[in-house]
């Protein structure tokens, strides 16, 4: 399992997270990575973070970390991936790891890494932009699946 982050910046850091996630890896893994991605991708301070609603993300511990870190949160619907672009990105992550046939987990965390930083700029800007787009056509589907 990987835990990543962008913005129309690019991509930043991608963490491989071993075994189970609980909340305090997500913790861990938000103040091994979300602050230095957002200090590489030059977003200073000035940065929304958007994340789902599972319980580790919506965990007082993790409310209590964002806070003390002054990362402001979108407010997020649960179920919602045809909003959540980062999922078109762990499609291409996975389109273009399997192109390269790892053939074993140190392989495979490698090649995740390379992949992850070649993701071009201008895709991470695409879906960036595309966001009022999507969101007026789940609007307009009234919440249900919408093509993109």
């Amino acid at each position: 399992m990987l835990w990543g982050c962008f913005s129309a910046a690019g991509t930043g850091r991608l963490a491989e997270i071993e075994g189970k996630m609980n909340v305090a890896k997500y913790r861990d893994i938000l103040d091994e990575n979300l602050l230095q991605s957002a200090l590489d991708l030059r977003l200073g301070r000035r940065f929304t973070l958007q994340q789902d609603n599972d319980p580790k993300h919506t965990a007082n511990i993790t409310k209590e970390w964002l806070h003390n870190n002054s990362v402001t949160v979108f407010e997020w619907p649960s179920q919602s991936p045809d909003l959540n672009p980062i999922e078109h990105l762990w499609r291409d992550l996975k389109m273009a790891v399997h192109q390269r046939l790892p053939s074993n987990l140190t392989e495979l965390e490698r090649i995740c890494k390379e992949e992850w930083q070649m993701i071009p700029k201008s895709r991470c800007e695409k879906l960036v932009a595309s966001f009022p787009k999507r969101l007026m056509a789940v609007l307009d589907q009234k919440g249900a699946s919408i093509k993109y």
